[in-house]
């Protein structure tokens, strides 16, 4: 079967000026053409899944449709083969040793970890305050990766360095995902500095990594389990390299991912305040105006709720790439090796026989009691199959209590005038996220008969 073409193709350029203008709404609107559109991304085709079996298949089918294509290329030039980017050569011998690291004991000692950090900053806003939440949120994520990672083993100094290199690194990788891979070594349009930062990092962490091994102390962090996993199928364990690695995929996967989410939400609940209501009687009556903890999270229901309608709405990962490896069948199509494939969690989740009105922000879709759940597997923000993201319920732990402390704590309005259009990157934010803090009390739990003031 022949795979449409979407229209409106430049010379050269392909589809990136619809691409940087309005990403999300072009990605959405490929579905009308057809199950597989092709699409230029500057000198590269690619095919975009807009079917969810198709897209499925092509995720369970890691060993021929391969991480690969201009965004994991350039991400391995940056950060090396990390179990994000990895080939599937690769993989399975990583997530075993990886595996360990995010079991739900090491999850609960990470959530402490959250907690204390999330507390920090809510505590450090003031009633009557404008506040960069989007600013406060990258910071937060960033410290709550940091501080899981490397419990304080690690100093002020190269922390603040460390955080700088990975977010020079992390800006780069989009801007050279659109460029031929001749051009990525040139001394132009930020190269220089993208790859004087990722060096800078990989020293860095390569001096932890030296003197975590002298220790040879576990000391319950993210770090530890690196450094001391073994692979019981005969795979040894990680090398520096290895570990220094990961953990620059730790902080590229997990620090504008979290924040991005945190930020939608937050708007998302600013601009339905009904919704904002019911996340607030639910935080007054579990939490009574604390800090939320991990062993509060069943509880914590509707605010779950929120954080999944938020990534429904607006995925961390809305595009992500892969290399055909062979010829291969996807459906009723016929794909040839070397092919880049696209499939979006944005454009599956935006699709209107899957989710009715899909713009609408409604976290009862996610309610476990409702009559008609969205389909099963419908929900692709960490992928799916053997290479679905590792950290997902660190994530949505975080996400989840970072949320729940907030709205325990305070009332955010966006400031009139603040651009929270989408940004054109591999992590779509509001362009800006300025909001207005009032301090909020906890409110006793409503009883019957009685009215509850939120």
């Amino acid at each position: 079967m022949p795979i449409a073409v979407a229209p409106h193709r430049l010379p050269v350029l392909g589809h990136l000026v619809p691409l940087l203008r309005d990403p999300l709404g072009f990605m959405a609107s490929l579905p009308t053409y057809g199950d597989l559109v092709s699409i230029g991304l500057g000198p590269v085709n690619a095919v975009v899944v807009c079917d969810l079996e198709l897209t499925r298949q092509m995720l369970l089918e890691d060993r021929v449709f391969d991480k690969g294509g201009p965004q994991f290329d350039s991400g391995r030039d940056l950060v090396g083969t990390g179990l994000a980017t990895c080939p599937h050569a690769q993989h399975r011998r990583q997530r075993r040793l990886l595996q360990p690291a995010f079991h739900p004991n090491r999850i609960t000692a990470y959530a402490s970890v959250m907690v204390q950090k999330i507390d920090e900053m809510v505590d450090s806003w003031q009633d009557g305050q404008i506040i960069d939440v989007k600013a406060q949120l990258h910071t937060l994520a960033a410290r709550v990766i940091a501080a899981t990672l490397f419990d304080h083993a690690i100093s002020d100094a190269d922390q603040k360095r460390l955080l700088r290199d990975v977010e020079a690194v992390f800006t780069g990788v989009m801007r050279q995902a659109m460029m031929p891979a001749w051009m990525r070594r040139l001394p132009i349009l930020g190269n220089r500095a993208c790859m004087a930062a990722a060096v800078e990092a990989r020293t860095i962490l390569g001096e932890l990594v030296a003197a975590r091994r002298a220790e040879g102390v576990d000391r319950g962090d993210l770090f530890s389990a690196l450094v001391f996993a073994r692979d019981s199928a005969g795979g040894g364990q990680l090398s520096d390299d290895e570990i220094v690695e990961q953990v620059l995929t730790f902080f590229f996967a997990g620090t504008d991912t979290s924040a991005a989410t945190l930020a939608w939400a937050l708007m998302l609940l600013d601009r339905h305040p009904e919704i904002a209501a019911r996340v607030h009687a639910e935080v007054d009556t579990v939490l009574a105006g604390r800090p939320a903890a991990r062993e509060d999270l069943p509880r914590l229901q509707f605010t779950g709720q929120v954080i999944m309608e938020t990534l429904r709405l607006r995925p961390p990962g809305w595009l992500q790439t892969r290399t055909v490896t062979e010829d291969a069948e996807l459906g009723e199509y016929s794909l040839v090796a070397g092919t880049t494939v696209i499939y979006s969690a944005y454009l599956i989740q935006h699709r209107a026989d899957l989710y009715p009105d899909p713009e609408r922000f409604d976290p009862d879709r996610f309610d476990p009691g409702q009559s008609a759940p969205p389909p099963r597997n419908a929900m692709l923000p960490f992928g799916a199959g053997a290479r679905k993201c590792i950290g997902d319920n660190f994530a949505l732990t975080e996400a989840t209590l970072a949320l729940a402390t907030i709205a325990a704590r305070w009332r955010l309005r966006i400031v009139p005038g603040t651009d929270t259009r989408p940004t054109p990157a591999v992590v779509p934010q509001p362009r800006q996220l300025r909001m207005h803090a009032t301090a909020r009390a906890a409110q006793p739990a409503r009883s019957e008969g009685s009215t509850q003031i939120v």
